[in-house]
């Protein structure tokens, strides 16, 4: 595992201490997982938007059609 070291201003490191006692988890556990959900969110929208423009360019542009054309199907 490597090392990321991180500045962050006092209030963010008044809240994360806050947050790692009220969790029980240490503060780097905390910070994992805050960027594990952050680069998947990330990853998501990016495959949301892909996946919306092929939706559109075949005519799907609401959840009616999105219905429709699994009806049809």
């Amino acid at each position: 595992m490597s090392t990321l070291t991180l500045r962050v201003p006092p209030e963010l490191e008044k809240a994360l201490e806050k947050q790692s006692a009220e969790l029980g988890i240490s503060k780097s556990d905390l910070a994992r997982e805050a960027l594990r959900r952050f680069l998947r969110a990330t990853e998501f929208r990016a495959l949301r938007a892909k996946l919306v423009a092929r939706a559109q360019a075949r005519g799907i542009h609401t959840d009616e059609d999105v219905f429709k054309a699994l009806d049809d199907a």
